[in-house]
């Protein structure tokens, strides 16, 4: 008797831990500090080239740990069949719930239906995972406000409200295969379009479009090539005096081509450049003047966001979402959970970024 009311009771346990969110599920009593009780989580993060998904895979297991989860935390170095053959290692392996920050949104589909038949969970970590209904919620900065905070940060520092101008600009965005690009694109020009209409701003290049302006996976070397060949071609006479970069790795490639085309020597100064995620070189770039901006997404918050997520899901609770309408994937709009970001400048780096410890003075310091 005792040995069938254990396994009735591990079979109760596995169905509520089983339960993904958007659905009716058991109610549990909650999952509480240091809950995880051995449950397997996968934590797929597309590649260790960029300094944020370090942070981000290092935060998440991190605090899945804490918490008494067992994690299996893997980089997908930019390839999309490794990606997809990690996540099935992850669901053979026992994997309850798959977090997945997705290198290309629209590739994962098939190997998403294998973790729904096996009942796993998936989160859609920081980029929408697209084309299916095996994705159980969402989370993310507003990508949408990235953008827009861009925007206003270029709209204030350069006086357009004012009717200042014209401005040479030039913009350079991330992969086609990222639909937070949509979001960051869109958020930006918002604001800026109104002064591109006007000759307020003036795209040299005519690239102006999110296709046109494109960096496949966010590629530092790729930026840099193509406003390189920006520079030669449209302003040996003129002078670029802004540039609207959508993540801190393609400014840091802007920045080279700049500097190699003499920006940032007497009488020819670097433009406003933005930048996004906050990155420590860019800080640094930040510091020294050869990057005006960058938007600080605190990727500590939202690994929180995401375990508390999976303590929900354990417990057989929905998780906690304060968007329903805005990320439809193509196959269902998925629930998610929108963390604010904030700019980071010149002005405010060290309460962002030293005070609350998320750098400290040594790590800038440091050539």
């Amino acid at each position: 008797m005792t040995k069938k009311f254990l396994a009735l009771c591990l079979c109760c346990m596995m169905a509520m831990i089983l339960a993904g969110c958007g659905g009716k599920q058991a109610a549990g009593d909650g999952a509480g500090a240091g809950s995880g009780k051995g449950m397997k989580v996968g934590v797929s993060m597309p590649t260790k080239s960029l300094q944020r998904w370090n942070q981000d895979g290092a935060n998440l297991e991190k605090k899945l740990k804490d918490k008494g989860y067992e994690v299996d935390l893997q980089f997908a170095e930019n390839k999309v069949e490794m990606q997809v053959s990690q996540i099935e290692n992850m669901i053979t392996k026992g994997s309850k719930v798959v977090v997945v920050a997705a290198i290309d949104g629209g590739s994962l589909s098939a190997v998403l239906e294998e973790a729904k038949s096996a009942g796993v969970s998936v989160i859609s970590y920081d980029r929408l995972i697209m084309n299916t209904d095996a994705v159980n919620c969402y989370a993310t900065f507003d990508n949408y406000g990235v953008g827009k905070i861009q925007g206003q940060y270029i709209e204030e520092k350069l006086g357009l409200k004012e009717g200042k101008g014209p401005y040479n600009f030039e913009i350079t965005t991330g992969p086609l295969d990222d639909n937070n690009v949509i979001f960051y694109f869109g958020g930006a020009m918002d604001i800026l379009k109104p002064y591109l209409d006007n000759g307020q701003l003036v795209v040299r290049s005519g690239q102006a479009t999110r296709e046109q302006c494109a960096t496949l996976n966010w590629d530092e070397a790729k930026a840099q090539e193509r406003m390189d060949n920006i520079l030669t071609t449209h302003y040996t006479e003129a002078h670029v005096d802004v540039v609207l970069c959508s993540n801190d790795s393609t400014s840091l490639g802007v920045q080279s081509a700049l500097k190699s085309a003499g920006y940032g020597t007497a009488g020819k100064p670097m433009p406003l450049v933005t930048g996004q995620d906050a990155n420590l070189p860019n800080i640094k770039a930040i510091i020294s003047g050869e990057q005006s901006m960058s938007v600080f997404k605190d990727t500590r918050a939202l690994a929180g966001q995401v375990v508390k997520m999976i303590d929900a899901m354990a417990a057989g609770k929905e998780p906690e979402v304060n968007d329903t309408k805005s990320y439809d994937n193509g196959k269902k709009v998925v629930p998610s959970y929108l963390l604010p970001p904030k700019f980071v400048d010149k002005s405010n780096y060290k309460e962002l970024l030293i005070d609350s410890g998320y750098y400290n003075e040594a790590e800038l310091a440091k050539q």
